[in-house]
């Protein structure tokens, strides 16, 4: 009962994090760039930001400990090679969630209150460029645990 119960709080947080990511990416930033003026757009997307890495900074330690918690009674060694690759790239991900959140979110802030838009558009970009790498280490995540068995 408790693996099952930690087993889909850990999908759960992954299908919040790796979905908001891509929707964000591939969704949201492209019609908001098609439609939107940098004074427009870009308070739009630190508000989407703000509460999408809000949400995540619930369910991203949700993923690492439920993760371990999952992992640590197999025990290294008796894991399958996928799960430490998933782990890796877990821990990379949270690190670049971390930085995303504690670094750039703040820097887009205080350019779009000062009206910085060029500035804000560089942090912006920033963002952008990890939160694509952060997807695809998560797509790759999902591929080593499926196939790496």
């Amino acid at each position: 009962m408790l693996y099952h119960a930690l087993l889909f709080l850990h999908l759960l947080a992954v299908v919040a994090w790796v979905g908001g990511m891509f929707f964000a990416h591939f969704c949201l930033r492209p019609a908001a760039v098609e439609v939107l003026e940098p004074p427009v757009r870009l308070p739009l997307m630190l508000a989407a930001l703000r509460r999408f890495l809000g949400a995540m900074s619930v369910a991203v330690p949700l993923v690492v400990l439920t993760g371990l918690a999952l992992f640590l009674p197999v025990g290294f060694g008796n894991a399958p090679v996928g799960w430490h690759v998933m782990l890796t790239l877990g821990l990379v991900m949270a690190g670049v969630y971390a930085f995303i959140h504690l670094v750039l979110l703040p820097r887009l802030r205080t350019h779009c209150a000062a009206s910085a838009w060029p500035l804000a558009a560089q942090a912006l970009n920033a963002i952008r460029r990890l939160v694509a790498l952060n997807l695809a280490l998560g797509v790759l995540a999902i591929a080593a645990v499926v196939w790496m068995r």
